[in-house]
């Protein structure tokens, strides 16, 4: 019996015709159709494939026998996923298949801004020769500042080296390696991005961490005359902040995302100095290859139960969920505790217990605490491809069950330091108890038994008497409230750590303050 497929966009042929000529597989394309009407004769479909196309609960209820919603592209916000997965319905994208088409229209727009093409266009062909005043500059030799080097941000370093750009670039999990394999300066903050370069890129995620990031303090280091370019996500910048500082100095804005993807009024328009409809991933090869991809990814899923690109996957039965939402949190601990600008090196995992079977589905929530741009719901494939892509090496060691750990997961995490290319490590244990979340161990302080929820300032420091009372005198100063304290020492007994639940976050400002004061070798504030 033949699997029926709806393909209601523009899509290139490849897909229907892959489908086709693979066998088993009956496709009706139809250039923007509505799923719903589709409904009435072919309610009976196996799968879709889509680009912008709203799938809404209402649409899945409409298509009894769906199983497989492939978005030919990267982003799925249109796709109503937790409802598609209780359903049982596997949803999936297509990433890398628009970057390179991304990647080029972003030189594509620094180079129309940088000569005017648009407005010496509209010049010229109503009659006039104004070529006086459009007086541009060129791209080569200026430096080019990236937010994210995924597969877009790295494709755009290499076509910006055709025009002798340098190229600085802020990723905080990119290695520096990697960042020398691509020719990059690697930036320890964002902030230096917008204060050295004459174009900057945005190839960041919208999030929760990410939503309005760029604001007044990266509008105000920004040099008079450079230029931002957003091809991300619209949420990234904050329009209001651009537009004031576009009151005070000269700040090109060069915009192709919007809230929705639809005609009307856009509200950048009185601020963008060029705007485009989305137009990142619109060319016939960008178009040929998501159609390639979204076609061989159903296939894949369908024969071989490859769901690599899944990104709705649920947890496997017998997997504590709560063993989930332990490595991540492990992990945030643990990144934390080097500081927001080293670079990782690589990562090591051992899994203990009833968790040995399930070490490949761990390694997900781990890259999602180090990476706020990856998906948890994709599987340790794409978790593992996206470390190596960042230049980072991924271990899963072999876990001595003899150690008499029960279920219980070790992260190790080794990275170079904010200030020096030393290799650092720092390590962290943790189970599940009771159906609370536990940190067991970190570095080689044993028995911590902490639950890791709310705000915690941890430091290690030369063991000596007095100073746990220096620090918490210090937080007192600041109107912060000890809920509870761990202050165990080192087998040796040369030192010590403090770790403290507070009750509020603690500032930069005070945990520098307090690190210079009892001369501790770790000292951070971090939100579980």
């Amino acid at each position: 019996m033949t699997k029926k497929v709806l393909i209601p966009t523009k899509l290139d042929s490849t897909a229907r015709e892959f489908l086709e000529n693979h066998g088993g597989y009956s496709v009706h394309q139809e250039e923007e159709a509505d799923l719903l009407e589709l409904a009435k004769d072919h309610s009976d479909a196996h799968a879709f494939i889509v680009r912008s196309e709203k799938v809404s609960p209402e649409v899945i209820d409409a298509y009894p026998d769906l199983k497989v919603i492939v978005r030919a592209g990267a982003g799925f916000n249109t796709i109503d996923i937790n409802y598609a997965r209780s359903k049982g319905i596997d949803v999936m994208n297509t990433p890398g298949a628009n970057s390179n088409a991304v990647a080029e229209e972003v030189l594509a727009m620094m180079m129309a801004y940088s000569r005017h093409l648009i407005p010496a266009d509209s010049s010229c062909r109503s009659g006039k020769w104004e070529k006086s005043n459009f007086m541009g500059s060129e791209i080569t030799g200026k430096t080019l500042g990236i937010l994210g080097l995924g597969h877009i941000g790295q494709l755009l370093v290499k076509r910006a080296s055709g025009f002798d750009m340098k190229v600085i670039a802020f990723d905080p999990i990119l290695s520096t390696d990697r960042a020398a394999e691509l020719g990059v300066e690697l930036v320890k903050d964002h902030l230096d991005v917008f204060k050295r370069a004459d174009f900057i890129s945005l190839h960041i995620p919208e999030n929760d961490h990410t939503r309005g990031m760029i604001n007044e303090e990266v509008f105000a280091a920004m040099k008079d005359g450079a230029v931002l370019i957003n091809c991300a996500r619209s949420g990234v910048v904050d329009e209001d902040a651009l537009r004031a500082a576009k009151k005070t100095k000269k700040i090109g804005f060069l915009n192709d995302v919007y809230t929705k993807d639809e005609a009307g009024e856009k509200s950048v328009a009185d601020i963008a100095d060029i705007m485009l409809p989305h137009l990142g991933a619109s060319t016939r090869e960008a178009n040929y290859n998501a159609a390639q991809f979204a076609a061989k990814q159903l296939v894949a899923l369908d024969e071989k139960g490859v769901g690599s690109a899944i990104v709705n996957r649920d947890i496997p039965v017998g997997l504590d969920p709560s063993y989930y939402e332990l490595a991540h949190t492990l992990t945030k601990f643990c990144r934390q505790g080097f500081g927001k600008n080293s670079q990782l090196k690589m990562v090591q995992t051992f899994c203990y217990g009833d968790l040995k079977k399930f070490a490949e589905w761990l390694v997900v929530p781990i890259v999602c605490a180090l990476d706020d741009g990856f998906n948890r719901s994709l599987d340790h494939h794409a978790a593992v491809d996206r470390l190596t892509s960042r230049g980072i090496e991924y271990t899963a060691g072999d876990a001595d069950d003899r150690k008499g750990y029960g279920n219980s997961i070790t992260i190790d995490l080794f990275a170079h330091g904010d200030n020096d290319q030393t290799l650092h490590k720092a390590s962290i244990r943790g189970t599940v108890t009771e159906g609370n979340l536990m940190i067991s161990r970190i570095n080689d302080f044993d028995r911590l038994y902490v639950v890791p929820e709310g705000n915690f300032v941890c430091f290690i420091y030369e063991d000596r008497p007095g100073v746990l009372a220096k620090i918490s005198s210090s937080l007192a100063e600041a109107g912060i409230n000890i809920d509870d304290v761990r202050n165990p020492h080192s087998d040796c007994g040369k030192r010590s750590l403090a770790l403290l639940k507070v009750n509020q976050e603690v500032s930069p400002q005070v945990v520098a303050d307090i690190k210079g004061n009892i001369d501790a070798s770790v000292a951070f504030h971090v939100k579980l």
